[in-house]
């Protein structure tokens, strides 16, 4: 079957069952025959199955055309366009669900106050087992995590052997950040990228956020740091220790490592069901 005809719903993959996001940056995706295919700056050819990748991640310097676009969304697959060095997440393409289920018991929880702060805490002891939530308020629950994260970043710097002076860097003038600042943001952007894959593919709303409420993405957010301390933060200290300047690729290589590792394509959509269960 070509691959730019809408394959049935029972054929397409789930998106625990799928791979880990490809990244790609300086080429072309288009079709060709029956398959999507990437050619580099250099001319490279790579065949990809869209079919059974979870997302597919375009950095800067890429272009892709109406057919490849069409095989990804008849595939389920979505689209991510992000800026240099992982730093920006720009856009993703169509929510790839079948119905607006999962929509509407997202805005319902939302809407409901005392649901939407259950949830909230859910989330914080998702982190802090065995630490009592139910009588503190959801900023104060805000403010046990700040110290949490401070924590874990210097246990993390001790671990690899990275100075570590704190999270300090602006947006606006990138280079004045510190190596472990930028590794940082990139891991934790390619994690973001990944979790609204997820959420997308399930077809909750990335605007609705639970603990976190600011932003464009805040539910992509507040589900990236039920993870970032097994993902994206000991990949940006595993970079840094072997590569002091590291742009950010082996930031992203250790954090698919480590993604895969932790098997944490399956375990986003059955952490989601328990939260909103």
């Amino acid at each position: 079957m070509p691959i730019f005809e809408k394959p049935p719903l029972e054929t397409l993959s789930m998106a625990r069952d799928r791979w880990t996001p490809l990244y790609l940056e300086h080429g072309r995706l288009e079709v060709d025959d029956s398959s999507v295919k990437w050619i580099s700056s250099q001319k490279l050819v790579c065949r990809i199955p869209v079919a059974t990748v979870s997302a597919l991640i375009l950095g800067p310097g890429t272009t892709l055309t109406h057919a490849a676009m069409k095989a990804c969304a008849d595939s389920n697959t979505p689209v991510i366009w992000m800026g240099e060095e992982g730093m920006r997440f720009y856009a993703a393409g169509l929510q790839p669900n079948h119905d607006n289920s999962m929509a509407r018991l997202h805005a319902t929880a939302w809407g409901d106050k005392r649901r939407r702060e259950a949830i909230a805490r859910a989330m914080f002891l998702f982190r802090f087992e065995n630490v009592e939530v139910d009588s503190a308020t959801v900023q104060q629950l805000r403010g046990m995590e700040g110290k949490r994260v401070k924590v874990e970043y210097a246990k993390l710097g001790i671990q690899y052997g990275v100075t570590w002076k704190g999270r300090d860097y602006n947006a606006q003038n990138w280079d004045l950040a510190d190596g472990i600042n930028k590794a940082l943001s990139a891991a934790n952007a390619s994690l973001y990228a990944l979790c609204a894959a997820v959420c997308h593919t399930m077809g909750f709303i990335p605007q609705l956020g639970f603990v976190h409420d600011a932003g464009t993405l805040p539910f992509i957010y507040d589900i990236a740091d039920l993870y970032k301390h097994e993902t994206s933060w000991p990949a940006a200290f595993q970079a840094i220790s072997q590569k002091p300047q590291d742009d950010g690729t082996l930031a992203r290589k250790f954090l698919k490592e480590k993604v895969e590792e932790t098997k944490l394509l399956q375990r986003i959509p059955r952490d989601l069901t328990k939260l909103f269960a």
